[in-house]
């Protein structure tokens, strides 16, 4: 099985972690292409880094690999619509043939299997895109019962922030006794942390590494089970 993955130039951390992920799964492996994503804010100059063209251009060059599947492994339809994702998952597919998902389609769904409404939001983010995920999502029929976040104006600096920054923060919203924590960045170092968070806090600590993950081995057709070890999304 091979996972074609979506990546923002500037991030550090998903290529990793998903490789250390897959060392679990026989047989599976990774494949990225990169598209320029430097800063995240609500301004046109961030809004325009994610103009389908170059997104779908990139994934062209995943389907030279004969990927199974691809993956935006960003979280840019949190705030700007989770419309957009659809459609951007459309276009891969009609210019590819390929079934595709992204960061923020995979948690939805997650939340679903979950029965989870009530969530705890943890990201590095500014205020303002921190509100807009939370807007956008209450549309969504989500309720955010606490948030923290950062305000870092990102991408590159995301992974600069240490996995305790990331377990405090959760530990935090945690305390508003969430159905579910979601760690939503995929340059944020969240995903080693999920296992002992989850045990500690009893709830399902959803991190979007962990969640594309996920989601991108279901569009493949495969079985994430053998990956339970790195949380709760793996086993639903």
């Amino acid at each position: 099985m091979r996972l074609g993955m979506l990546t923002p130039s500037s991030n550090t951390v998903l290529e990793p972690l998903t490789a250390a992920m897959l060392a679990d799964l026989p047989g599976a492996s990774a494949h990225f292409s990169r598209f320029r994503v430097v800063a995240i804010d609500l301004g046109a100059g961030s809004r325009g880094q994610f103009d389908p063209a170059p997104v779908v251009a990139a994934a062209e060059l995943l389907a030279d690999a004969r990927v199974d599947a691809i993956c935006w492994n960003g979280t840019s339809g949190a705030w700007l619509g989770l419309e957009l994702d659809r459609a951007l998952c459309e276009a891969v597919t009609e210019r590819t043939g390929i079934p595709a998902t992204t960061a923020t389609l995979a948690l939805m769904e997650a939340l679903r299997r979950l029965g989870a409404r009530r969530y705890g939001l943890v990201t590095p983010y500014l205020g303002d895109v921190q509100a807009a995920i939370i807007g956008r999502w209450a549309e969504a029929g989500l309720e955010c019962v606490a948030e923290r976040h950062l305000d870092d104006p990102g991408n590159f600096s995301f992974a600069e922030h240490g996995e305790p920054v990331v377990r405090r923060m959760a530990r935090e919203v945690a305390g508003a006794r969430p159905d579910a924590v979601v760690v939503h960045c995929t340059n944020f170092r969240g995903g080693r942390a999920v296992p002992e968070l989850e045990a500690e806090l009893g709830l399902p600590v959803l991190d979007s590494v962990a969640v594309s993950l996920w989601g991108a081995v279901r569009a493949a057709g495969g079985d994430a089970a053998p990956l339970a070890k790195w949380g709760r999304v793996f086993a639903l």
